[in-house]
């Protein structure tokens, strides 16, 4: 039997108080309806249709941009012209469904687990549909769910159109259902916008499924949170922290060490080894991966990097696009960018900015300084504030250093340049020509004395 999954994201989202439609704001790096999108993706051989509407263009192009799915399956998009309700909502997608299940979602309910929806999908025929409740302490705002005297579910009321007893049910529908295409079609067309909102509501086919006598089969997520949409930005942040949380307790529970798991963020994907220590304020970005024996120091951001066995990130480095080689180390407030790479057991000190460039085994760049464009060699000492002058106004220019060459303090090397084995530079160097193997390199003004020399004095005001 098919799965069609349809996704609702049609909403403005007016009390986010923002510009952007409010399925594209972020959690955890990813606008909200990527999150629906990629879960729903785990769904075996399920078909995906995005309903949208306010700032429809944007939602196209933000999830055009991430691509299709993991197995090559592209979105499909329904327009929603105008926001009339789940029901009219829904009713867009009609035309492109096929003729087995159905499975409605919604691009502003995140953290929707696909383990919970497979088992809502279960047992999904003619003579069954399934509602997904939850029971909440504080039900205000949501739709009751309406038993009978044998405790099969009959009705959804939504909140305004409820009355007193009503209210004080607190099953509460999460507006995520599954029903037969079939049956689907049957009820559409009844729908009616006679209520407090004038909208059609998706959730009015429950009593019709009663009527038809289609068993509707209600389960509960395994946790509320998995179910909760966001309307505002405290409920944003409130999700936000929940999802870190729980990416936070998977890491631990494989073997990391996280110093407080409430200041701790992933925002992608991470492979991990073992024994890993990760310190406070931690941002691990994009694809990262971390091999056995790593450390992070607080306050760093690491995306699109691999770190390899044994590295070492002190406090305050941000690493982008790097690979840090066995037993290599950086920062404190280092910056290694993308296309960095550094050899076992390099290291690269306090307030130095790598970019493409490759470090060989042992080189050390221990303060303040820029290495760009560059190839070093292994056992290579670079003093401190040299820079690569890889830029000559239009075009980059790379900068060649062999293996265990000194390069003193202070020292400007205007690319391109190559600098051969054991070759010394002298501090303070400017080295525009080629550097032979051996060689000591000197590029610098001669040192004048004038002995008695007057320094200005100031001038007294008058």
């Amino acid at each position: 039997m098919t799965l069609d999954v349809v996704i609702l994201a049609a909403g403005q989202g007016t009390r986010m108080r923002s510009k952007t439609p409010k399925v594209l704001h972020e959690l955890a790096g990813r606008p909200l309806v990527q999150h629906v999108v990629d879960t729903a993706a785990g769904l075996e051989s399920a078909r995906l249709h995005v309903v949208v509407g306010h700032g429809g263009k944007a939602v196209r192009e933000a999830l055009s941009k991430a691509g299709p799915t993991p197995d090559d399956r592209e979105l499909a998009f329904c327009e929603q012209a105008e926001q009339k309700g789940t029901g009219h909502a829904v009713a867009q997608a009609l035309d492109g469904l096929g003729d087995g299940k159905v499975l409605v979602l919604y691009g502003d309910v995140p953290l929707i687990q696909a383990r919970t929806l497979e088992s809502l999908l279960d047992g999904v025929d003619e003579q069954h549909m399934a509602l997904l409740t939850v029971t909440l302490d504080d039900p205000a705002g949501y739709g009751r769910i309406v038993r009978n005297d044998k405790d099969a579910v009959v009705a959804i009321v939504e909140h305004k159109d409820a009355d007193a007893g009503q209210r004080a049910i607190r099953e509460c529908n999460t507006g995520i259902m599954a029903m037969t295409s079939a049956q689907l079609r049957r009820w559409l067309p009844q729908l009616s916008a006679e209520n407090a909102q004038g909208e059609y509501y998706l959730t009015d086919v429950i009593a019709m499924a009663a009527a038809d006598g289609v068993e509707v089969k209600a389960t509960q997520p395994s946790s509320p949170v998995e179910v909760e949409g966001i309307n505002d930005r405290r409920q944003l942040a409130a999700l936000e922290r929940a999802y870190q949380r729980r990416q936070a307790d998977r890491l631990m529970a494989a073997g990391v060490s996280l110093a407080d798991p409430q200041r701790f963020d992933l925002r992608g994907e991470v492979t991990i080894g073992r024994d890993i220590r990760i310190d406070v304020n931690v941002i691990l970005e994009g694809q990262v991966t971390l091999e056995d024996d790593v450390v992070i120091g607080p306050n760093c951001v690491i995306k699109d990097s691999i770190l390899r066995r044994g590295a070492v990130v002190k406090a305050n480095s941000h690493l982008e696009g790097a690979e840090m080689g066995e037993g290599s180390d950086c920062g404190p407030f280092a910056r290694l960018r993308p296309g960095t790479r550094l050899g076992a057991k390099a290291h690269v000190g306090n307030f130095v900015e790598t970019k493409n460039a490759t470090l060989g085994d042992g080189v050390k760049a221990g303060h303040l300084s820029y290495l760009g464009d560059a190839e070093i060699g292994r056992d290579t000492n670079i003093g401190a504030g040299t820079i690569t002058c890889n830029y000559d106004g239009a075009n980059k220019h790379l900068t060649r250093i062999g293996e265990r060459v000194f390069v003193g303090s202070n020292t400007a090397l205007v690319a391109p340049l190559a600098i051969a084995d054991d070759a010394t530079i002298a501090a303070g160097s400017t080295i525009t020509r080629e550097v032979a193997q051996g060689e000591l390199a000197l590029a610098r003004s001669r040192q004048v004395a004038k002995p008695g020399w007057q320094r200005p004095v100031k001038t007294p005001k008058t």
